[in-house]
């Protein structure tokens, strides 16, 4: 019953999460200056076309008022329809998420691998010249944008090498071998960021769970430290290692944006950048509400993931059984 009722609460913080996101995605891009109409008919339009054309876009109506369809449209999964080619943007977006989707994923993927063993031997060698080096390397690692390590990434293994293609995409169903060396640099110089940042948090971790009672008794009973240390320690580390991984695979979906257009690959980041530069608010609109809608949404399944690696949060107990 109490398990019912947390998730219910979290459901909850969700939905009012949206509810929220969206009005001030809304109020922030309708309250900017600048006229649409006049950017979709250019220079040379009368003040009779421009009216007629707010009209049909609706944005003589009021702001509220405007929100409140807009609102209602997306209840019924209408994210809005470009005021440019009149497409739905579901039918602009389709092609183009699955780009972003395979950024995300592999870049997240990558650090991951990454930063879990490269942390736990930091925290396991933290007074020794090993466990030093790495971690000087992840603070310098979490300096770096990733716009500009992919630049160097390209100059490097593109430009110089000529190992892989500098930037352009092909569809997984097309050629996945070469869907795989297009994706290669992006992920990397994701991965290289957010794996310098969860090594930090990894390392911090594991210290806390080197310092536990209950790893020094699996010690006592004969367990070496990186087994006792995988065994027992990682399910209590494994929380604040969630924790962080969400917040990292949200700043992924920031991240994207910037490395589609170093790359010129053809997903979510792309799209609204050019959707924005040419004032298609209504495509900007969407495109903002869905990424904020997969950002609430890692938030939600981080807060479930603490259901089942806390038992206190299930049980309402204080100890965590080992």
């Amino acid at each position: 019953m109490k398990l019912t009722r947390v998730v219910l609460a979290r459901l909850g913080t969700f939905v009012l999460s949206l509810l929220v996101a969206s009005l001030i995605v809304f109020l922030l891009l309708n309250l900017l200056p600048g006229n649409v109409a006049q950017v979709i008919l250019g220079s040379s339009a009368t003040p009779s076309a421009i009216a007629t054309l707010r009209q049909q876009l609706g944005l003589d109506e009021p702001v509220m008022l405007r929100y409140v369809h807009w609102l209602f449209g997306l209840f019924r999964g209408d994210f809005g329809t470009s005021a440019f080619t009149g497409e739905s943007l579901g039918s602009l977006v389709a092609p183009k998420l699955g780009v972003t989707v395979s950024l995300v994923v592999g870049g997240m993927v990558l650090a991951v691998l990454v930063a879990v063993p490269v942390g736990m031997f930091a925290a396991m060698h933290r007074r020794q010249a090993g466990g030093q080096i790495v971690s000087g390397i992840s603070e310098f690692g979490m300096s770096i944008p990733a716009f500009l390590a992919g630049i160097a990434l390209v100059m490097v293994f593109a430009v110089r090498l000529r190992w892989l293609p500098a930037n352009g995409y092909t569809p997984l169903t097309d050629d996945p071998l070469d869907w795989l060396r297009r994706l290669i640099l992006p992920w990397v110089s994701l991965a290289l960021v957010q794996a310098a940042v969860l090594v930090r948090y990894v390392r911090n971790a594991f210290i806390d769970v080197l310092g536990e009672d209950y790893l020094r008794t699996a010690r006592s009973v004969g367990w070496r430290r990186r087994p006792a240390l995988m065994r027992h320690g990682l399910r209590n580390a494994a929380l604040q290692i969630v924790t962080v991984l969400g917040l990292q695979l949200s700043a992924l979906l920031v991240g994207a944006v910037v490395i589609e257009n170093v790359f010129v690959l053809p997903g979510l980041g792309s799209m609204l950048v050019n959707s924005a530069a040419n004032r298609d608010l209504p495509i900007v609109q969407g495109i903002v509400m869905l990424l904020m809608t997969f950002i609430l949404g890692i938030s939600l399944l981080v807060d479930l993931a603490y259901l089942l690696i806390d038992p206190r949060l299930r049980t309402g107990t204080s100890e965590v059984s080992r």
